[in-house]
Protein backbone atom coordinates (compact mmCIF):
# COMPACT_ATOMS: atom_id res chain seq x y z
CA UNK A 1 0.00 0.00 0.00
CA UNK A 2 1.25 3.42 -0.83
CA UNK A 3 2.72 5.76 2.32
CA UNK A 4 0.46 8.67 3.45
CA UNK A 5 3.09 11.13 2.18
CA UNK A 6 3.08 9.00 -1.20
CA UNK A 7 -1.25 9.49 -1.55
CA UNK A 8 -0.95 13.11 -0.81
CA UNK A 9 0.98 13.95 -3.79
CA UNK A 10 -1.30 11.73 -6.01
CA UNK A 11 -4.33 13.24 -7.95
CA UNK A 12 -7.69 12.29 -6.34
CA UNK A 13 -8.68 8.89 -7.33
CA UNK A 14 -11.94 10.14 -8.46
CA UNK A 15 -10.06 11.57 -11.57
CA UNK A 16 -8.36 8.03 -12.29
CA UNK A 17 -11.59 6.06 -11.67
CA UNK A 18 -14.80 6.70 -13.12
CA UNK A 19 -16.92 3.42 -14.22
CA UNK A 20 -20.14 5.96 -15.38
CA UNK A 21 -17.81 7.40 -17.40
CA UNK A 22 -17.31 6.59 -22.05
CA UNK A 23 -13.69 5.68 -21.29
CA UNK A 24 -14.12 3.61 -18.76
CA UNK A 25 -17.16 1.84 -20.86
CA UNK A 26 -14.71 1.48 -23.51
CA UNK A 27 -11.89 0.22 -21.60
CA UNK A 28 -12.38 -0.25 -17.88
CA UNK A 29 -8.67 -2.28 -17.33
CA UNK A 30 -6.49 1.00 -16.90
CA UNK A 31 -8.82 2.59 -14.70
CA UNK A 32 -9.17 -0.64 -12.62
CA UNK A 33 -5.78 -0.86 -12.24
CA UNK A 34 -5.19 2.53 -11.25
CA UNK A 35 -8.18 2.08 -8.13
CA UNK A 36 -6.31 -1.40 -7.14
CA UNK A 37 -2.93 0.17 -7.01
CA UNK A 38 -3.73 3.12 -5.29
CA UNK A 39 -4.22 0.34 -1.61
CA UNK A 40 -6.11 -2.30 -0.31
CA UNK A 41 -9.20 -0.07 0.96
CA UNK A 42 -9.44 2.91 -0.70
CA UNK A 43 -11.66 6.06 -0.28
CA UNK A 44 -13.95 6.77 -3.07
CA UNK A 45 -15.35 10.61 -2.47
CA UNK A 46 -17.97 9.97 -5.41
CA UNK A 47 -19.93 7.25 -3.55
CA UNK A 48 -19.33 7.90 -0.32
CA UNK A 49 -17.81 4.41 0.27
CA UNK A 50 -14.61 2.35 0.57
CA UNK A 51 -13.57 0.35 -2.34
CA UNK A 52 -11.69 -3.18 -1.41
CA UNK A 53 -9.34 -3.45 -4.26
CA UNK A 54 -7.48 -6.98 -3.52
CA UNK A 55 -8.93 -10.68 -3.85
CA UNK A 56 -7.14 -12.04 -1.02
CA UNK A 57 -8.99 -9.83 1.34
CA UNK A 58 -12.35 -9.87 -0.56
CA UNK A 59 -12.33 -13.61 -0.80
CA UNK A 60 -11.28 -13.39 3.51
CA UNK A 61 -14.90 -11.05 3.83
CA UNK A 62 -17.00 -13.14 1.69
CA UNK A 63 -15.41 -16.38 4.19
CA UNK A 64 -15.75 -14.69 7.13
CA UNK A 65 -18.47 -12.30 6.90
CA UNK A 66 -17.05 -9.68 9.08
CA UNK A 67 -19.26 -6.67 7.68
CA UNK A 68 -22.94 -6.54 7.39
CA UNK A 69 -24.62 -7.29 4.39
CA UNK A 70 -27.87 -5.61 6.18
CA UNK A 71 -28.90 -2.48 3.35
CA UNK A 72 -30.01 -1.16 6.95
CA UNK A 73 -26.84 -0.59 8.71
CA UNK A 74 -25.43 1.82 5.99
CA UNK A 75 -25.08 5.27 7.59
CA UNK A 76 -27.48 6.49 4.90
CA UNK A 77 -30.37 4.37 4.77
CA UNK A 78 -33.46 4.89 5.79
CA UNK A 79 -34.42 4.77 9.54
CA UNK A 80 -35.31 0.55 10.12
CA UNK A 81 -39.04 0.20 9.98
CA UNK A 82 -40.21 -1.27 13.12
CA UNK A 83 -42.49 -4.40 12.76
CA UNK A 84 -45.86 -2.84 13.23
CA UNK A 85 -44.97 -0.62 10.47
CA UNK A 86 -43.29 -3.52 7.86
CA UNK A 87 -44.60 -3.18 3.92
CA UNK A 88 -44.37 -7.00 2.75
CA UNK A 89 -40.95 -5.59 1.04
CA UNK A 90 -39.36 -5.05 4.36
CA UNK A 91 -41.05 -8.44 5.68
CA UNK A 92 -38.85 -10.39 3.48
CA UNK A 93 -35.90 -8.52 3.53
CA UNK A 94 -35.92 -7.12 6.94
CA UNK A 95 -37.44 -9.99 9.23
CA UNK A 96 -36.80 -12.75 7.01
CA UNK A 97 -33.43 -11.49 5.40
CA UNK A 98 -31.38 -13.90 4.30
CA UNK A 99 -28.24 -10.67 3.71
CA UNK A 100 -29.16 -9.51 7.35
CA UNK A 101 -29.00 -13.03 9.39
CA UNK A 102 -25.65 -14.96 8.25
CA UNK A 103 -26.97 -18.18 10.82
CA UNK A 104 -30.26 -17.82 9.29
CA UNK A 105 -28.40 -17.47 5.64
CA UNK A 106 -26.70 -20.39 6.35
CA UNK A 107 -29.54 -22.63 7.79
CA UNK A 108 -31.70 -21.77 4.96
CA UNK A 109 -28.91 -22.72 2.62
CA UNK A 110 -28.61 -26.07 4.00
CA UNK A 111 -32.13 -27.33 4.23
CA UNK A 112 -32.81 -25.77 0.90
CA UNK A 113 -30.35 -27.63 -0.94
CA UNK A 114 -32.16 -30.23 -2.52
CA UNK A 115 -34.94 -27.36 -4.23
CA UNK A 116 -31.69 -27.10 -6.25
CA UNK A 117 -30.83 -30.89 -6.74
CA UNK A 118 -29.58 -32.04 -10.31
CA UNK A 119 -33.35 -33.52 -10.74
CA UNK A 120 -34.94 -30.18 -10.36
CA UNK A 121 -32.45 -27.85 -12.32
CA UNK A 122 -33.05 -30.23 -15.11
CA UNK A 123 -36.39 -30.00 -15.02
CA UNK A 124 -36.36 -26.24 -14.75
CA UNK A 125 -33.86 -26.10 -18.09
CA UNK A 126 -37.07 -27.99 -19.87
CA UNK A 127 -38.99 -25.65 -19.18
CA UNK A 128 -37.37 -22.95 -20.21
CA UNK A 129 -35.73 -25.19 -23.27
CA UNK A 130 -38.82 -24.25 -25.83
CA UNK A 131 -39.51 -20.93 -24.68
CA UNK A 132 -36.26 -19.58 -26.00
CA UNK A 133 -36.03 -22.03 -29.27
CA UNK A 134 -39.64 -20.15 -29.66
CA UNK A 135 -37.78 -16.53 -29.46
CA UNK A 136 -35.61 -17.80 -32.17
CA UNK A 137 -37.98 -19.31 -34.09
CA UNK A 138 -40.22 -15.95 -34.04
CA UNK A 139 -37.43 -14.30 -35.51
CA UNK A 140 -38.22 -16.05 -38.64
CA UNK A 141 -35.41 -15.93 -41.98
CA UNK A 142 -34.60 -12.33 -41.34
CA UNK A 143 -30.96 -10.72 -42.72
CA UNK A 144 -30.65 -8.83 -39.61
CA UNK A 145 -31.99 -8.17 -36.00
CA UNK A 146 -31.47 -6.51 -32.66
CA UNK A 147 -30.31 -9.45 -30.05
CA UNK A 148 -31.13 -7.49 -27.08
CA UNK A 149 -34.50 -6.32 -28.02
CA UNK A 150 -36.05 -9.41 -29.88
CA UNK A 151 -34.28 -11.99 -27.62
CA UNK A 152 -32.21 -10.68 -24.83
CA UNK A 153 -34.69 -8.75 -22.79
CA UNK A 154 -37.16 -11.69 -22.73
CA UNK A 155 -35.14 -14.36 -21.43
CA UNK A 156 -35.03 -13.37 -17.57
CA UNK A 157 -38.38 -12.69 -17.30
CA UNK A 158 -39.21 -16.35 -18.93
CA UNK A 159 -36.45 -18.16 -16.92
CA UNK A 160 -37.60 -16.31 -13.50
CA UNK A 161 -41.22 -16.94 -14.05
CA UNK A 162 -40.22 -20.94 -15.50
CA UNK A 163 -38.05 -21.49 -12.93
CA UNK A 164 -40.41 -20.40 -10.01
CA UNK A 165 -43.64 -21.66 -11.65
CA UNK A 166 -45.20 -18.78 -11.43
CA UNK A 167 -48.64 -18.85 -13.97
CA UNK A 168 -48.57 -17.11 -16.68
CA UNK A 169 -51.65 -15.58 -15.33
CA UNK A 170 -49.75 -13.65 -13.33
CA UNK A 171 -46.69 -12.34 -15.84
CA UNK A 172 -47.86 -8.74 -16.56
CA UNK A 173 -48.39 -7.99 -13.37
CA UNK A 174 -44.80 -9.49 -11.88
CA UNK A 175 -42.84 -8.33 -14.95
CA UNK A 176 -41.94 -4.72 -13.51
CA UNK A 177 -40.27 -6.49 -10.43
CA UNK A 178 -38.29 -8.12 -12.18
CA UNK A 179 -37.03 -5.51 -13.71
CA UNK A 180 -36.30 -3.09 -10.85
CA UNK A 181 -35.95 -5.52 -7.54
CA UNK A 182 -32.15 -5.07 -7.57
CA UNK A 183 -32.89 -1.36 -7.15
CA UNK A 184 -34.71 -1.47 -3.74
CA UNK A 185 -31.36 -2.00 -1.91
CA UNK A 186 -29.15 -0.13 -4.62
CA UNK A 187 -26.74 2.54 -2.40
CA UNK A 188 -26.09 4.46 -5.53
CA UNK A 189 -29.07 5.56 -6.77
CA UNK A 190 -31.69 8.11 -5.81
CA UNK A 191 -33.94 7.73 -2.79
CA UNK A 192 -36.78 7.72 -4.74
CA UNK A 193 -35.91 5.70 -7.23
CA UNK A 194 -35.16 3.15 -4.45
CA UNK A 195 -38.86 3.86 -3.06
CA UNK A 196 -40.35 3.05 -6.66
CA UNK A 197 -38.53 0.42 -7.09
CA UNK A 198 -39.36 -0.93 -3.81
CA UNK A 199 -43.64 -0.07 -4.22
CA UNK A 200 -42.96 -2.72 -7.64
CA UNK A 201 -41.67 -5.53 -4.91
CA UNK A 202 -44.42 -5.08 -2.91
CA UNK A 203 -46.96 -5.82 -5.51
CA UNK A 204 -44.83 -8.90 -6.63
CA UNK A 205 -45.19 -10.09 -2.74
CA UNK A 206 -48.59 -9.98 -3.24
CA UNK A 207 -48.77 -11.77 -6.42
CA UNK A 208 -46.51 -14.98 -5.07
CA UNK A 209 -48.84 -14.94 -1.91
CA UNK A 210 -51.36 -15.51 -3.81
CA UNK A 211 -49.88 -18.34 -5.81
CA UNK A 212 -48.08 -20.03 -2.78
CA UNK A 213 -51.61 -20.38 -1.30
CA UNK A 214 -53.19 -21.47 -5.12
CA UNK A 215 -50.36 -23.89 -4.63
CA UNK A 216 -51.17 -25.44 -1.22
CA UNK A 217 -54.61 -25.51 -2.20
CA UNK A 218 -53.91 -27.62 -5.54
CA UNK A 219 -50.57 -29.17 -5.52
CA UNK A 220 -50.32 -30.48 -8.72
CA UNK A 221 -47.37 -32.44 -9.92
CA UNK A 222 -45.17 -29.76 -11.38
CA UNK A 223 -41.32 -30.09 -10.86
CA UNK A 224 -39.89 -26.32 -9.92
CA UNK A 225 -38.22 -24.38 -7.66
CA UNK A 226 -41.89 -23.24 -5.57
CA UNK A 227 -43.17 -27.09 -5.45
CA UNK A 228 -39.51 -27.76 -3.65
CA UNK A 229 -39.85 -25.14 -1.65
CA UNK A 230 -43.12 -26.12 -0.11
CA UNK A 231 -41.52 -29.51 0.38
CA UNK A 232 -38.97 -28.22 2.56
CA UNK A 233 -41.37 -26.18 4.50
CA UNK A 234 -43.45 -29.13 5.49
CA UNK A 235 -40.51 -30.97 6.44
CA UNK A 236 -38.82 -28.20 8.66
CA UNK A 237 -40.18 -25.84 11.46
CA UNK A 238 -37.58 -23.08 11.06
CA UNK A 239 -38.94 -22.29 7.41
CA UNK A 240 -41.54 -20.99 7.11
CA UNK A 241 -43.77 -19.10 4.15
CA UNK A 242 -41.64 -15.96 4.38
CA UNK A 243 -38.12 -17.69 3.95
CA UNK A 244 -40.09 -19.00 0.34
CA UNK A 245 -41.00 -15.55 -0.75
CA UNK A 246 -37.27 -14.19 0.56
CA UNK A 247 -35.28 -17.08 -1.82
CA UNK A 248 -37.75 -16.19 -5.03
CA UNK A 249 -36.43 -12.62 -4.17
CA UNK A 250 -33.78 -13.27 -4.03
CA UNK A 251 -33.44 -15.31 -7.07
CA UNK A 252 -35.33 -13.05 -9.07
CA UNK A 253 -32.13 -10.30 -7.93
CA UNK A 254 -29.62 -12.76 -8.94
CA UNK A 255 -31.65 -13.40 -12.00
CA UNK A 256 -33.27 -10.34 -13.58
CA UNK A 257 -30.61 -7.46 -15.12
CA UNK A 258 -27.96 -9.81 -14.07
CA UNK A 259 -29.00 -11.39 -16.43
CA UNK A 260 -29.63 -9.52 -19.40
CA UNK A 261 -26.66 -8.28 -18.82
CA UNK A 262 -24.97 -11.80 -19.28
CA UNK A 263 -26.89 -12.30 -22.36
CA UNK A 264 -25.85 -9.59 -24.22
CA UNK A 265 -22.12 -10.07 -23.78
CA UNK A 266 -22.11 -13.55 -24.03
CA UNK A 267 -23.72 -12.68 -27.65
CA UNK A 268 -20.88 -9.69 -28.37
CA UNK A 269 -18.26 -11.79 -26.89
CA UNK A 270 -19.16 -14.67 -28.99
CA UNK A 271 -19.82 -12.91 -32.08
CA UNK A 272 -16.42 -10.83 -31.90
CA UNK A 273 -14.65 -14.07 -31.58
CA UNK A 274 -15.99 -16.66 -33.61
CA UNK A 275 -13.27 -19.11 -33.24
CA UNK A 276 -13.76 -19.52 -29.83
CA UNK A 277 -17.86 -20.73 -30.33
CA UNK A 278 -17.31 -24.23 -30.85
CA UNK A 279 -14.91 -24.57 -28.21
CA UNK A 280 -17.16 -22.38 -25.97
CA UNK A 281 -20.81 -24.89 -26.69
CA UNK A 282 -18.81 -27.83 -26.65
CA UNK A 283 -20.64 -29.32 -23.46
CA UNK A 284 -22.89 -27.43 -20.23
CA UNK A 285 -19.65 -27.97 -18.65
CA UNK A 286 -17.23 -26.08 -21.37
CA UNK A 287 -19.82 -23.34 -21.61
CA UNK A 288 -19.77 -22.89 -17.76
CA UNK A 289 -16.19 -22.41 -17.78
CA UNK A 290 -16.32 -20.31 -20.70
CA UNK A 291 -19.26 -17.86 -19.15
CA UNK A 292 -16.93 -17.33 -16.52
CA UNK A 293 -13.93 -16.17 -19.18
CA UNK A 294 -16.37 -13.97 -21.06
CA UNK A 295 -17.40 -12.26 -18.01
CA UNK A 296 -13.77 -11.74 -17.06
CA UNK A 297 -13.24 -10.32 -21.14
CA UNK A 298 -16.19 -8.37 -20.64
CA UNK A 299 -14.86 -6.19 -17.63
CA UNK A 300 -18.86 -4.85 -17.56
CA UNK A 301 -18.82 -4.19 -13.30
CA UNK A 302 -19.32 -0.94 -12.55
CA UNK A 303 -19.58 -1.41 -8.75
CA UNK A 304 -19.46 -4.58 -6.97
CA UNK A 305 -20.73 -6.02 -3.45
CA UNK A 306 -22.06 -3.43 -0.92
CA UNK A 307 -20.95 -4.46 2.41
CA UNK A 308 -22.01 -2.18 5.82
CA UNK A 309 -18.85 -1.41 8.67
CA UNK A 310 -20.97 -3.16 12.17
CA UNK A 311 -18.63 -0.28 14.36
CA UNK A 312 -15.60 1.84 14.54
CA UNK A 313 -12.28 -0.19 13.85
CA UNK A 314 -9.10 -0.46 11.65
CA UNK A 315 -9.47 -2.40 8.38
CA UNK A 316 -6.54 -3.24 5.98
CA UNK A 317 -5.06 -0.69 7.15
CA UNK A 318 -7.62 1.94 7.44
CA UNK A 319 -9.33 3.97 10.00
CA UNK A 320 -13.18 3.24 9.30
CA UNK A 321 -16.42 4.40 10.80
CA UNK A 322 -19.63 2.28 11.95
CA UNK A 323 -22.26 2.97 9.01
CA UNK A 324 -19.66 3.19 6.27
CA UNK A 325 -20.07 1.25 3.03
CA UNK A 326 -17.21 -0.87 2.22
CA UNK A 327 -17.81 -2.19 -2.12
CA UNK A 328 -15.75 -5.45 -2.76
CA UNK A 329 -14.83 -5.43 -6.13
CA UNK A 330 -13.24 -8.75 -7.53
CA UNK A 331 -13.75 -7.57 -11.02
CA UNK A 332 -10.65 -4.69 -10.93
CA UNK A 333 -8.25 -7.67 -11.48
CA UNK A 334 -9.56 -9.17 -14.71
CA UNK A 335 -7.82 -6.92 -17.38
CA UNK A 336 -4.48 -6.81 -14.85
CA UNK A 337 -1.62 -8.74 -16.63
CA UNK A 338 -0.56 -9.92 -12.83
CA UNK A 339 -3.55 -11.88 -12.61
CA UNK A 340 -4.20 -12.83 -16.10
CA UNK A 341 -1.73 -13.59 -19.62
CA UNK A 342 -2.96 -11.98 -22.46
CA UNK A 343 -5.60 -10.40 -20.15
CA UNK A 344 -7.35 -8.58 -23.27
CA UNK A 345 -7.79 -12.04 -24.92
CA UNK A 346 -10.76 -13.95 -24.71
CA UNK A 347 -9.85 -17.92 -24.01
CA UNK A 348 -12.89 -19.70 -23.22
CA UNK A 349 -10.52 -22.52 -21.65
CA UNK A 350 -8.55 -20.16 -19.74
CA UNK A 351 -8.09 -21.92 -15.99
CA UNK A 352 -9.69 -20.24 -13.10
CA UNK A 353 -8.46 -20.74 -9.24
CA UNK A 354 -10.54 -20.49 -7.69
CA UNK A 355 -13.45 -18.98 -10.27
CA UNK A 356 -15.53 -16.20 -8.23
CA UNK A 357 -17.84 -14.92 -10.71
CA UNK A 358 -20.86 -16.15 -8.39
CA UNK A 359 -19.33 -15.46 -5.14
CA UNK A 360 -17.55 -17.08 -2.82
CA UNK A 361 -17.85 -19.42 0.61
CA UNK A 362 -21.15 -19.17 2.35
CA UNK A 363 -22.46 -15.95 -0.07
CA UNK A 364 -21.98 -18.31 -3.04
CA UNK A 365 -25.08 -18.11 -5.84
CA UNK A 366 -27.07 -21.10 -5.34
CA UNK A 367 -28.80 -20.23 -8.46
CA UNK A 368 -25.08 -20.37 -10.60
CA UNK A 369 -25.61 -23.31 -12.68
CA UNK A 370 -29.45 -22.37 -13.58
CA UNK A 371 -28.10 -19.28 -14.50
CA UNK A 372 -25.49 -21.04 -17.01
CA UNK A 373 -27.16 -23.71 -18.04
CA UNK A 374 -29.94 -21.03 -19.49
CA UNK A 375 -27.17 -18.46 -21.15
CA UNK A 376 -25.66 -21.93 -22.94
CA UNK A 377 -29.37 -22.38 -24.65
CA UNK A 378 -29.65 -19.05 -25.43
CA UNK A 379 -25.56 -19.04 -27.40
CA UNK A 380 -26.30 -22.58 -28.39
CA UNK A 381 -29.91 -21.61 -30.09
CA UNK A 382 -28.23 -18.41 -31.86
CA UNK A 383 -25.53 -20.29 -33.72
CA UNK A 384 -27.26 -23.10 -34.20
CA UNK A 385 -30.09 -21.26 -36.20
CA UNK A 386 -27.54 -18.72 -37.53
CA UNK A 387 -24.08 -20.43 -38.11
CA UNK A 388 -22.91 -17.72 -40.01
CA UNK A 389 -23.89 -14.70 -37.37
CA UNK A 390 -22.06 -11.86 -37.06
CA UNK A 391 -21.68 -8.18 -35.58
CA UNK A 392 -23.67 -5.48 -38.05
CA UNK A 393 -22.10 -3.02 -35.84
CA UNK A 394 -19.72 -2.23 -33.04
CA UNK A 395 -22.81 -1.79 -30.44
CA UNK A 396 -22.78 1.61 -28.61
CA UNK A 397 -22.08 1.51 -24.70
CA UNK A 398 -25.09 2.41 -22.75
CA UNK A 399 -23.68 4.18 -19.24
CA UNK A 400 -27.32 4.19 -18.05
CA UNK A 401 -27.25 1.02 -15.84
CA UNK A 402 -26.64 1.44 -12.29
CA UNK A 403 -24.11 -1.61 -12.36
CA UNK A 404 -22.95 -2.64 -15.32
CA UNK A 405 -21.58 -1.07 -18.44
CA UNK A 406 -24.21 -2.35 -21.01
CA UNK A 407 -25.07 -1.70 -24.51
CA UNK A 408 -28.13 0.60 -26.45
CA UNK A 409 -28.56 -2.40 -28.62
CA UNK A 410 -26.69 -5.47 -30.29
CA UNK A 411 -27.24 -5.58 -34.23
CA UNK A 412 -26.65 -9.30 -35.26
CA UNK A 413 -26.21 -9.92 -39.10
CA UNK A 414 -27.78 -13.31 -39.59
CA UNK A 415 -25.82 -14.71 -42.52
CA UNK A 416 -28.63 -15.64 -44.60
Amino acid sequence: MLQEEQQSQLPPIETLFNPNSMEYALDPGPQCQALSERGRLVWYAPWMCWIMTRMPDIMECWKQEYLSSDFYDWEFAPPRPTEDSWTNFEKALVGHSLLADPDHHRLIRKITSPAFSRNVVDNINRRIEPDIQRLFKELGDVEEFDYIEQVAKHIPFISITRMVGIPEKYWPQIKQTVLTFTETWNPTISEERRAKAQEDSNRAIDILLEVIAERRASPGGEEDFLSALLKVEAENDDFDEWDIVTLILALIGAGADTTLVAQQWSAYALLTNPDQVPLALESTAAFSNAFSEIMRWAANSKMGFARYIPEDRELLGQQVKKGQMVLMMPHLKDHDPNFFDKPNDLDVRRHFDPDVLFGYGPRYCIGAALAKHQLYLSMSELFKRFPNASLAEEPERDLEDHNSITFKSLRVKTGL
